[in-house]
């Protein structure tokens, strides 16, 4: 999977040398976990779309992997001692992929634009005064009163503020942007976009990387290769099997089931990049059964040394299996059976599959 903290995004990822020295191709044929259909990242909180923006756009903030906040865009930030005012300066020679130079008034309107849309950044907007550009490179948040979470709002992993042009973050907040103008690594072939099917990314060569090194969405996005296919394969054994015959690079999320044949396979690598896991939400559906049934949905109590303790218990259901039927009993032995093993998380792999192409 593409992780959610050591690596925030398919740039970032593209940055680690072990990877790059495994591409002898300057094409890397990447297998996402979904289909892109949004181009617009203050529009949908989907992975794919994130993980798209991160390739295309940048970020004034971004968080290490051991999840402290680092400029991005951002060459530096100054908070006064009172709290209320909060001052960013951009790195110069910041350019878009339209070639105008990334400025004060762009990131302003694009957090305004992201804020219109993401609670936190209400929250952040509605204590702000004033943010006003100072110069091309400087602007200024101006708080009715201190707002420590500031910098933890702008620099998350998910729903992040990703910084576009002045003239498409002026779009109605109620409109999607359609065109892919970012500063980031990658430019988006919007010629070769092909949903269902295809999304094509291209090496930006006017791209500037921080000097430090790669860490979870920040430091230096050094990109080694010059085109990223993103090759959508929904069937999990089509994916399985074009990276064993060298058809597809790196499969994002392994189906859970395949994992055992992808470990026998020659040249091909399962690695971890996600440390910290996932978390997976679920919700009952109480009108079908077994769950329909109170007993079922409550968390059972346990009695040791005269005490009651309450824990709650999960099935655990692989997507699509027959839960209808099962008796409480049979859903808490699965459940006891999962615990014993490692945590799953739907039918994906954490452990993203890929194929060394070194001679």
């Amino acid at each position: 999977m593409i992780s959610r903290r050591s690596l925030a995004g398919m740039a970032a990822a593209l940055s680690i040398p072990s990877l790059a020295r495994a591409q002898a191709s300057p094409v890397l044929r990447f297998v996402p976990q979904a289909d892109l259909r949004i181009l617009d990242p203050v529009w949908s909180t989907g992975y794919i779309t994130r993980n798209y923006a991160y390739l295309v756009f940048d970020t004034l903030l971004g968080r290490d992997a051991s999840g402290a906040i680092r400029p991005q865009m951002a060459e530096g930030w100054e908070l006064s001692p009172n709290g209320l005012s909060l001052q960013f300066r951009l790195r110069p020679g910041l350019v878009f992929h339209d070639g105008e130079p990334v400025r004060a008034v762009d990131c302003i309107a694009s957090l305004r634009r992201w804020a219109a849309r993401d609670p936190a950044g209400r929250r952040l907007l509605a204590a702000t005064a004033s943010l006003d550009a100072e110069t091309d490179l400087l602007f200024t948040f101006r708080f009715t009163q201190p707002f420590p979470a500031a910098l933890a709002v702008l620099s998350r992993y998910s729903n992040a503020p990703y910084i576009m042009p002045e003239r498409l973050a002026r779009t109605d907040p109620g409109r999607q942007v359609t065109e892919a103008i970012g500063s980031g690594p990658f430019t988006f072939k919007r010629d070769e976009w092909l949903p269902g099917q295809r999304a094509v990314f291209m090496r930006n060569p006017a791209y500037r990387p921080r000097g430090d090194a790669a860490s979870g969405s920040a430091g230096g996005k050094v990109v080694h290769v010059d085109r990223v296919e993103w090759l959508y394969l929904p069937d999990p054994a089509t994916a399985t099997a074009a990276l064993a015959t060298g058809e597809v690079d790196w499969l994002g999320y392994p189906d859970a089931d395949l994992v055992p044949h992808l470990r026998t396979l020659r040249g091909v690598t399962l690695r971890s990049i996600d440390p910290v896991g996932v978390v997976t939400l679920g919700r009952f559906n109480a009108i079908q059964p077994p769950f329909d049934n109170p007993l079922v949905r409550r968390p059972r109590s346990r009695r040791s040394a005269g005490a009651t303790s309450w824990r709650p218990w999960a099935a655990h259901l692989r997507t699509g299996s027959p839960a209808r039927g099962r008796s409480r009993a049979s859903l808490e032995a699965a459940s006891r059976s999962r615990s014993r093993t490692s945590p799953s998380h739907g039918s994906c792999s954490p452990n993203p599959a890929i194929r060394d192409r070194r001679p």
